[in-house]
């Protein structure tokens, strides 16, 4: 009789609240067991792995994802990437027309998708959107705060709304993203806040000292926050990318600019050497490294090199990158006027 019961009954089950009503009794391995029928909820134990299942992260089937940027570049990447996986993406763009070309090449694909016009430096903008997904989904499972900008030159060349430009993306918007979702994914028992730096966030960066003044805030943010949210369930990790091929290594991209003059040819041959990786790989790369939460992700990894000679001598990677600095200067006649 009882390998004709609709599942097996354990003492785990009564964890999920399913109601259970002692009438039946049957006879195993020459034992009486009482046991009970489901009056309600689940048919099997694959409904009580379901409820399981709502309570922690998935990884990435059936999870969703909000991705800022992710119109273009690694933030598109990350999202195509994730739609493959089997998560539900929000691609979230100032460039919203662009965003809807994606969310329809990924619904095409048998993804799932949707474009929602975002400034990561609007607050109220974030925190709408963040709980209009968690309405519609039911969850957040990620959220990969990645917009960002460029705007490369000499600090005698930044105006002052050069470094606020920077700033309010960069870092605000990353603490934006944070601030929106860390009660959420509190309340929900589960979640991962993946935050993008760059390597010049692990390096210095003469040449481009705001952008890499906001990308060490923003490691610094996420290795500090690791071990608090950690406390809280939820995992925070934060992607180093070296040179991948996207279009901020052209002009700083759509919303950022070069305040040093290089011809684009010269531009493209110096990054051609750096061997910069096509953005689907390293979205693939990234996403095996978030599924293993690892704290720090650093794609291509032989960027980590440079991290190991900073943490190893400081003053060895300083005398290093002033010489590589007063190459690259030379080589592209852009020495500093007093």
């Amino acid at each position: 009789m009882d390998s004709q019961l609709p599942c097996i009954l354990t003492s785990n089950n009564f964890k999920y609240g399913v109601y259970y009503k002692p009438s039946l009794t049957v006879k195993h391995s020459n034992q009486n067991y009482r046991i009970g029928l489901i009056l309600k909820a689940w048919e099997s134990l694959e409904g009580v792995k379901s409820l399981e299942s709502n309570k922690t992260i998935r990884i990435y089937n059936g999870a969703t994802a909000i991705v800022t940027g992710g119109a273009s570049g690694i933030g598109r990447a990350l999202a195509e990437e994730l739609a493959k996986r089997g998560c539900e993406v929000v691609l979230a763009d100032r460039q919203v027309e662009l965003a809807e070309e994606v969310v329809s090449e990924i619904h095409v694909s048998g993804g799932k998708a949707k474009a929602v016009k975002l400034d990561v430096r609007d607050f109220p903008a974030v925190t709408q959107l963040v709980q209009e997904t968690v309405k519609r989904t039911g969850r957040l499972d990620y959220i990969f705060n990645n917009a960002g900008i460029v705007i490369g030159g000499y600090v005698s060349q930044y105006g002052i709304e050069n470094w606020n430009q920077m700033v309010d993306v960069n870092i605000r918007g990353v603490i934006n993203g944070i601030q929106a979702v860390y009660k959420v994914m509190i309340g929900q028992g589960f979640g991962h806040i993946v935050n993008t730096a760059s390597m010049a966030g692990l390096m210095c960066g003469p040449g481009s000292v705001a952008y890499t003044m906001t990308k060490h805030a923003v490691v610094g943010l996420s290795r500090s926050l690791r071990p608090e949210a950690e406390q809280m369930g939820i995992r925070v990790s934060v992607i180093c990318p070296g040179v991948v091929r996207t279009p901020i290594l052209f002009g700083g991209g759509k919303y950022g600019k070069m305040l040093i003059d290089i011809p684009s040819e010269q531009m493209r041959r110096m990054w051609e050497k750096l061997k910069p990786m096509t953005p689907n790989l390293f979205a693939k790369k990234v996403l095996d490294l978030v599924a293993k939460n690892k704290a720090i992700i650093i794609v291509p990894s032989w960027w980590k090199v440079f991290w190991w000679i900073n943490r190893l001598s400081p003053s060895l990677e300083l005398f290093l990158f002033k010489k590589r600095f007063q190459k690259f200067q030379k080589e592209f006649g852009i020495e500093q006027k007093s």
